[in-house]
């Protein structure tokens, strides 16, 4: 079997199981090398309007999705339940960037077959949490902005690298530690603990978009500081909220300069 064809049976498999046992078992293959990486004969990538997803959650425009209290249990599961969301959405998009964009090398694949397996290890851990408190995935709206982003950058691995690892992606390096906070005061450690991973991991996922934004810039002899802040402006809906965690993002394959520039269109300064 193809890389590009795993991929897409990854992209296109509608329950949870199924998605994550796949998942899991082509990451293994990818690892030992028994998957075919070859464009020789590999028919184009094929629009993906929306991927394979189980029926619910139900998905809503953003403002429709209801505020919950986190001193609530079920505000608590309805905060664990989007991040579980934002973590499966991130399994479709690692293996889009596999199966959409060809003639990339190996060491791109390497990259986004292992984001794609480390994403549904988190989403598995979340989702196993969400269930010991009473609730599975699905039980609350979601929104699809990831995805749809996915969508808007899908005709170019260079606006893809810049726009969902390195703006809607690195947002959680922003948000995590604060909600990593709010979630201790409320006596939940373990949450804390599955977050503290992502956190960390998802450090090397933007570190990905960083390397093969820079890499696609440098191959078009694009200045990469100036025409990520043009991407921002040409796709980017609505705006970057600080403060921006300038550790983490530095980590992440962030300049200072880029940093700089973020905070002052953007207000704010770095964690």
């Amino acid at each position: 079997m193809s890389l590009f064809n795993a991929a897409y049976q990854c992209l296109s498999a509608s329950t949870i199981e199924e998605k994550v046992l796949l998942t899991q078992a082509f990451a293994q293959q990818w690892t030992e090398r028994t998957l075919v990486w070859s464009e020789a004969d590999e028919p184009p990538p094929l629009a993906i309007s929306i991927p394979g997803r189980p029926a619910q959650p139900r998905l809503v425009a953003p403002r429709e999705l209801p505020r919950r209290r986190l001193s609530t249990h079920e505000g608590h599961a309805a905060l664990l339940h989007s991040v579980a969301h934002i973590e499966f959405n991130a399994i479709n998009l690692a293996w889009d960037a596999v199966y959409r964009f060809r003639y990339m090398p190996l060491a791109y694949y390497d990259d986004w077959v292992w984001v794609a397996a480390e994403e549904a290890q988190h989403f598995q851990a979340l989702r196993g949490h969400l269930r010991s408190l009473g609730y599975d995935y699905g039980d609350f709206p979601a929104h699809n902005g990831l995805w749809e982003m996915a969508q808007d950058t899908a005709h170019d691995v260079l606006v893809r690298m810049a726009m969902v690892p390195r703006v809607l992606e690195a947002r959680g390096l922003d948000v995590t530690p604060g909600m990593m906070q709010k979630l201790e005061a409320f006596g939940d450690q373990e949450a804390v603990a599955i977050l503290q991973v992502i956190w960390q991991e998802e450090i090397g996922h933007v570190a990905a978009g960083s390397r093969w934004f820079h890499f696609s810039c440098a191959q078009r002899h694009y200045e990469a500081e100036s025409t990520f802040r043009q991407l921002i402006k040409d796709y980017l809906k609505g705006d970057l909220h600080p403060p921006f965690h300038q550790e983490a993002r530095l980590a992440a394959g962030f300049s200072a300069a880029e940093l700089a520039a973020l905070e002052a269109r953007y207000g704010g300064s770095g964690a």
